[in-house]
């Protein structure tokens, strides 16, 4: 059984935790968990498939898990060693903030995707004179 099948199976039991699993020296977390990682701690969320993923190193998981447990967002810790049953669980009961910063991260999340496509674009056209007009215009709106 894949790592995403066995994450697809642990949300569906729980829903509103972000799951982390410790593959190696890494964690690693997928789809919706993923956009509320990167809006809380910067981190970048890559495709691997169909799927949305990041990881981070083990020697950091002390502050995410600090940065979900200040924001009131339950989370699960799963490991490959020990065939991905639970390790850690942090369950904040009514108090549990995953869909209200879920909500805020997937609009954080697809804007700086935006952003990051507008500018690689603009550096891709960094040596066509048509783009000092095109930059007047960025320019006049964000002033």
């Amino acid at each position: 059984m894949s790592v995403v099948t066995i994450i697809q199976e642990v949300k569906q039991v729980h829903p509103e935790y972000v799951v982390m699993t410790k593959v190696g020296k890494f964690y690693k977390v997928y789809g919706k968990d993923s956009y509320i990682l990167s809006y809380l701690l910067q981190y970048k969320v890559k495709t691997e498939g169909r799927f949305m993923t990041l990881g981070f190193p083990d020697a950091s998981l002390k502050k995410v898990q600090s940065v979900l447990e200040s924001r009131k967002i339950n989370y699960l810790i799963l490991d490959s060693r020990t065939n991905y049953s639970i390790d850690e669980k942090q369950d904040f009961g009514n108090l549990n903030k995953y869909k209200e910063v879920y909500e805020k991260s997937k609009t954080f999340v697809n804007n700086q995707n935006r952003i990051n496509q507008i500018y690689d674009y603009l550096m891709s056209e960094a040596y066509d004179e048509k783009l000092k007009e095109k930059l007047a215009k960025i320019e006049k709106i964000i002033s």
